[in-house]
């Protein structure tokens, strides 16, 4: 059987797509740290440029990197800085709370229930010394289990310092370079097929790039209304857990449940149920309809075209596929293959099999 030219071009780019897919998923844990800096890179050149553009093209790049790397980590700094405090506070009130807040939710609970003519009897006593022994022992051994494992999985905890050393010293090395080693890998592609691969790379960076930038913008804006929110009806980690569900909305539906849980969690904790749950539902309710009908429309728009569940799908599949790699690398695949789609489908239209 003999190939036409087009047949042996797609076969190998699928054999190099294979062989480059089974790679990742071998040397994923070696990939990890530069698979990190490459998609931080990606997203904070543009930064690097613009602030080198600023200044007129006088300030070296060293200086712009080095001056958006120390922003980029302060920033991370002060995020995980805001989370701590909510596992720090919350997990002692959970333990020491626990049979309280049970009682306020058989109360609150059975009677309403029973409007529906169902009835429901809750062991609490036993409940409340299961949940109580469950916490203490898992509070208690929390710290030792730490550092045993620590100590057994000494490979593991050099792995974890490895990366945290490694991913800043590869981002700011591929932030320094960056122009240099696409030019590098463009110089891969064959002359002839410069012009259709810059044009499909092209839509694929816009695409992804608009959504990125969007999706930034309606973090940071949901994370500032979520905090104003929480802290308007007097909760005091109103800070920390705005914060947080605003930034866990990048992974969509999923960000928001975890913010409203944590909310509802720290609400049941400092008030009457009655309020925490009014809380809840005005903000995250009112939250939720700005963001779906007004803030997601105007700054991500509908034309970019990555459904949100089209989000949770890839980072799910690469996730399964790949591990944490593969996480990092499902939105860029998912805007390549959006775009492939795209054009096939443009393609089909205009093509004489779909007008015959």
């Amino acid at each position: 059987m003999q190939f036409t030219p087009t047949q042996k071009r797609v076969t190998a780019w699928v054999l190099l797509a294979l062989v480059a897919l089974l790679a990742l998923r071998a040397l994923g844990p070696v990939l990890t740290p530069f698979v990190v800096a490459a998609v931080f890179a990606y997203a904070l050149t543009p930064v690097v440029d613009r602030l080198d553009e600023l200044w007129g093209g006088r300030m070296p790049r060293l200086a712009a990197v080095i001056i958006v790397e120390l922003l980029f980590l302060l920033a991370l700094a002060c995020v995980v800085l805001l989370i701590v405090p909510v596992l720090a506070k919350e997990i002692p009130l959970i333990r020491e709370q626990m049979p309280a807040l049970l009682d306020r939710l058989q109360a609150t609970v059975s009677p309403w229930l029973e409007q529906f003519g169902i009835n429901v009897t809750f062991d609490l006593a036993t409940l409340k010394a299961r949940m109580a022994s469950y916490l203490n022992q898992n509070w208690d051994d929390a710290f030792p289990s730490l550092l045993s494992s620590l100590k057994l999985g000494g490979s593991v905890a050099l792995t974890l310092i490895g990366n945290v050393v490694l991913i800043p010293v590869a981002l700011f090395y591929l932030l320094l370079d960056w122009k240099i080693v696409v030019s590098k890998v463009l110089e891969l592609v064959p002359p002839r097929m410069r012009p259709g691969f810059d044009a499909f790379t092209g839509e694929a960076d816009g695409v992804l790039g608009q959504y990125l930038r969007g999706q930034l913008l309606v973090m940071l804006t949901m994370a500032m209304y979520y905090s104003i929110g929480l802290a308007l009806f007097g909760l005091d980690l109103a800070l920390p857990i705005g914060v947080f569900t605003g930034l866990a909305m990048f992974v969509p539906y999923v960000g928001f449940g975890i913010g409203l849980v944590l909310a509802l969690l720290a609400g049941l904790l400092e008030f009457a149920s009655a309020k925490a749950f009014v809380m809840v539902a005005a903000v995250y309710g009112s939250g939720q309809l700005l963001e779906s009908l007004v803030i997601t429309p105007r700054f991500v728009g509908e034309r970019i075209g990555l459904h949100p569940l089209a989000v949770i799908f890839a980072l799910l599949a690469f996730g399964q596929l790949f591990g944490f790699v593969g996480v990092l690398v499902a939105l860029p695949a998912s805007a390549v293959l959006l775009v492939a789609i795209r054009r096939a489908r443009a393609g089909y239209f205009g093509s004489q099999l779909y007008h015959s």
